[in-house]
């Protein structure tokens, strides 16, 4: 029997093993196709980290080309009791996909507000009187999960997935992301063409708090636009110290969360245009490119998540079984809020363009 010291050393060598096949995947990202190739992988599992995203699609792959899997793509992933749970079995032969799981932690404070307060709980402890406890992530262990294609059982039911007409915007996704913009105090301007915004598509001023999308283009790429720069209003506030430090890569950042949630609306991303990889990845001094791209991924599938979980539209599956998925939390939506208030939120008015100044982003 495995002492604790021994399980602790397995534990480690396969968290190297793990990481040692993230920085391979990573690595593997060269070109602006290969990174939105990526992030249109993570758009259908982006309820996982962008690290797990690309360890699943390396390991699938693997899997495919050994002829363990029929398909080049993983369709739903989940671990062992939960495919149990669907009434589904793994195959004998299929070793799963090792990815990182967060260890938990219990700790407890009788004074919330003060960072410092926090004790961690041991095994069983029980908090003092008049303690709060919560539970944070102190680590990562190697988990296993399973594609569906690698298991047997009840059938699983596809979602009815949006169809989209060529040029439409998806039902619902400008005004679901107008209200998100002014959410953050920022007022949607429609220009007639990009003479009037510097020959961009679209432009964020900060000083005005303005975002400003030209009209004379089909509804996909207004909607399109529009994301882009909500992504500028969410991550590139230039008096956000971390904001100003990513600003090289501000642009790739906006383009790629506008990207995960086209892809995860059913729309056309063909004509997403990124850089190399190497060409943003190294303007993060300090940083390993390895580590920026991990990082970049990671804000993005974090902002684009929060866009996509406050919008009432029709989406792809994120890579949950739908019957696991039907138990998880509700969305928090912009209609569910509106159904709380006591009363109509007034709708903003849409202003005519008018001069802007900097500091802004464009499209």
């Amino acid at each position: 029997m495995a002492t604790r010291d021994q399980a602790h050393q397995e534990r480690e060598t396969k968290l190297h093993e793990l990481h040692e096949k993230l920085t391979g995947a990573v690595e593997q990202l060269v070109s602006g196709e290969d990174w939105t190739e990526a992030l249109r992988f993570a758009a259908r599992f982006r309820s996982r980290s962008f690290n797990n995203v690309l360890l699943i699609w390396a390991a699938h792959l693997e899997a495919f080309e050994q002829g363990r899997v029929h398909a080049p793509f993983p369709t739903y992933v989940a671990g062992y009791r939960q495919w149990q749970q669907l009434g589904r079995q793994v195959m004998k032969g299929q070793p799963g996909y090792r990815i990182f799981a967060p260890v938990k932690a219990r700790f407890a404070s009788a004074n919330p507000s003060d960072p410092e307060s926090w004790r961690r709980l041991n095994r069983g402890e029980k908090p003092r009187a008049g303690e709060v406890v919560r539970r944070k992530i102190v680590g990562s262990k190697p988990a296993y999960v399973w594609d569906v294609s690698s298991t047997t059982g009840n059938p699983i039911p596809d979602p009815p997935a949006p169809r989209l007409l060529e040029g439409k915007a998806p039902a619902g996704l400008w005004d679901g992301l107008v209200v998100q913009i002014e959410a953050a105090s920022f007022t949607v301007v429609r220009v007639a063409n990009k003479n009037m915004i510097r020959g961009a598509n679209g432009m964020t001023d900060f000083a005005a708090k303005t975002v400003t999308v030209r009209t004379n283009m089909d509804d996909a790429a207004q909607a399109k636009t529009l994301c882009h720069e909500l992504a500028h209003v969410l991550l590139h506030n230039p008096e956000n110290e971390d904001a100003r430090q990513h600003r090289g890569i501000g642009e790739v950042e906006a383009e790629s969360v506008a990207l995960m949630v086209g892809a995860a609306h059913g729309m056309d991303t063909s004509d997403y245009t990124v850089p190399y990889v190497s060409t943003w990845a190294s303007r993060v001094s300090g940083k390993e490119p390895v580590e920026v791209v991990k990082a970049t991924g990671e804000r993005v599938r974090k902002t684009a998540g929060s866009i996509l979980d406050q919008l009432d539209t029709a989406q792809l599956s994120d890579g949950t079984p739908p019957v696991l998925a039907q138990t998880a939390p509700e969305r928090e939506t912009p209609a569910r809020r509106q159904a709380r208030r006591p009363s109509p939120r007034p709708e903003s008015e849409v202003r005519d363009a008018h001069t802007t100044t900097t500091p802004e982003w464009g499209l």
